[in-house]
């Protein structure tokens, strides 16, 4: 609807320029003022007058009484009707509208349809999912997770040049912690054969036995010290604790379709720390406090900023400055996301104040992109107790139950277990994107795994849904074109609108790093065409406008869907 809100903009602009010549107010302006009414009698966009009041120094509803005579009389283009409701201007879209700026350019486009180039010469980096290695995927990383990937593919479908950064926590003390534990009571050949299954359960004996002897955390301190100077033995066993993590990653990037640009992790930016802390120290940043070197924020709210401890070791906000100020040097981005859990908010607030106190001119282009909890049972997860619930094992039960489903229903459907498996996984990330990610999340299974009603197997079902319909059409699909509609029945004309509003909802999801209006777009969409399906028949519709029109409907739906089911990371079988 964004061209016909233009429209509209330009008409009330120049009707308040004729009605009061001194007023002063741009299109710009008038557009931010337009809303969507909450009722589809009230039109398809509504221009509400109390804004002009103050500054037109006169009573809502006659303003919105001045400005209708005029709209009236010249209504903007692509309006059928334009009703004047109290201080309300109700605007409706014509049919011909809708089949020549929204039917035709989607049926031309396809799949593209909203895509633009505006991004284009723009780099964005996104610094996402992130897992500490020797640990295995659970509920709690599939935010960052899908969150980042997911704004990464709305990026691109605008244009932007993106990296996609996967900054592994590949350092520090728990790595001595595991070292430790593989020489007191593990083997390799336990390691080669468990995974990272095996890493866990020495990392979660090392913490039960350091309750019992404390002595455990100086040698686990030892060990890590050893591998920050070099120690052979110690960076091999590292380096293989990694590939191991590595490897078991993969499988659940491989379910979700996501690949990263890069995979440089903390222990990247070891050699690249000591030339930030020199410039803060240069810039008079940096001082004493304790032993400890901080760089005071008192002045802007915030606790200090720990640079480094008193044993001169860094800390993350180090690491991470380090980093900014690499990815800047290699990438000059115009944007750095950072997809993290809400409770780092305060320590990207801290070193991102930091950098712009160092003068670094990037520091404008870094954002912080929070998102809620997940706990079980309200308990927060943890991996040194093993309450987990891993990702694996939540997608296995969900494919399993999936593929019951389709045994019963389909038992001769091919790529049974590929479907599935789309289904499956969909299913859980779509409950988990429903929400807005800033939301806490109890997780609760038996929710997750509900196939009935507002999910993710219902937006897959409706897109094969327009798959089966348009392979049984064959080629009359394929090559039916939209027509030039005088005349629309309710559920048309919904679901044209419903197309009408995609480009905008991946507007919206960029501009509030938040993927979770594309998701309940997909409601929004799959609502509108399943009403229209089963009130406008296709294939018996005998009327060759009409069932050409309803054709380029279900094309349109296909094409809208299956790309808003891709830009939240789910796919899309055609056959389920």
């Amino acid at each position: 609807m964004t061209e016909f809100k233009h429209n509209i903009a330009s008409s009330v602009k120049n009707a308040i320029a004729k009605l009061y010549p001194a007023a002063v107010i741009s299109e710009e302006e008038i557009f931010g003022m337009l809303e969507y009414p909450p009722d589809d009698t009230m039109g398809d966009v509504a221009f509400p007058c109390f804004k002009l009041s103050r500054t037109l120094r006169a009573a809502p509803p006659k303003i919105a009484a001045a400005l209708f005579a005029e709209l009236e009389a010249m209504p903007p283009k692509g309006a059928g009707k334009v009703q004047l409701v109290g201080g309300y201007i109700n605007f409706f879209a014509s049919c011909e509208f809708f089949a020549e700026s929204v039917l035709a350019p989607l049926c031309e486009k396809g799949a593209d349809y909203g895509r633009t180039d505006e991004g284009a010469g723009k780099t964005v980096v996104l610094d996402y999912s992130s897992p500490n290695t020797a640990k295995p995927f659970h509920i709690g990383h599939l935010g960052t997770t899908v969150i980042g990937h997911s704004l990464k593919l709305l990026h691109e479908y605008r244009g932007y040049s993106c990296v996609g950064i996967n900054h592994l926590g590949d350092w520090g003390t728990q790595f001595g912690k595991l070292i430790t534990a593989y020489r007191k009571w593990g083997s390799r050949e336990d390691i080669e054969t468990g995974g990272i299954d095996k890493l866990v359960e020495l990392y979660v004996k090392f913490h039960e036995e350091a309750e019992k002897d404390p002595a455990l955390g100086d040698e686990a301190r030892a060990e890590f010290t050893k591998l920050e100077h070099g120690d052979e033995e110690n960076l091999a066993l590292w380096r293989w604790f990694i590939d191991i993590s590595l490897a078991e990653y993969q499988k659940t990037y491989a379910q979700l379709g996501i690949t990263f640009d890069s995979y440089n992790g903390e222990s990247f930016y070891t050699d690249k720390m000591p030339e930030q802390v020199e410039l803060l120290r240069e810039k008079n940043l940096m001082k004493i406090d304790d032993g400890a070197s901080i760089v005071d924020l008192s002045e802007y709210n915030m606790p200090p900023c720990l640079i480094l401890k008193r044993d001169g070791s860094t800390l993350y906000p180090t690491r991470d400055i380090a980093a900014a100020v690499y990815r800047d040097r290699t990438y000059h981005f115009d944007k750095c996301i950072y997809v993290t859990s809400a409770g780092q908010s305060l320590h990207f607030a801290q070193w991102f104040k930091v950098v712009e106190l160092m003068g670094y001119d990037f520091a404008s282009k870094l954002y912080h992109v929070p998102y809620g909890t997940v706990s079980i049972g309200g308990e927060k997860l943890a991996t040194r107790t093993g309450n987990v619930i891993l990702l694996r094992d939540l997608f296995a039960t969900s494919v399993e139950k999936v593929r019951a489903i389709m045994e019963e229903k389909n038992p001769n459907m091919q790529n049974k277990d590929e479907a599935a498996e789309a289904v499956g996984v969909g299913a859980i990330v779509f409950y988990y994107l429903s929400s807005n990610r800033i939301r806490d999340i109890n997780f609760v299974m038996e929710e997750a795994l509900d196939f009935n009603g507002n999910t993710g197997p219902y937006a897959q079902y409706t897109y094969a849904r327009t798959c089966s319909i348009l392979s049984k059409l064959g080629e009359e699909a394929a090559g039916a074109k939209a027509p030039l509609c005088t005349s629309l029945d309710k559920t048309e004309r919904d679901l044209m609108k419903t197309f009408s509003l995609f480009p905008e909802k991946v507007d919206e999801a960029i501009a509030g790093m938040e993927p979770s209006i594309v998701t309940r777009y997909i409601l929004e969409l799959c609502g509108a065409f399943n009403r229209f399906y089963q009130a406008c028949p296709i294939a018996t519709c005998e009327d060759a406008e009409k069932r050409a029109l309803r054709i380029s409907l279900t094309r349109g739906t296909r094409d809208i869907l299956g790309k808003a089911l891709e830009l939240i990371c789910i796919k899309h079988p055609e056959k389920i």
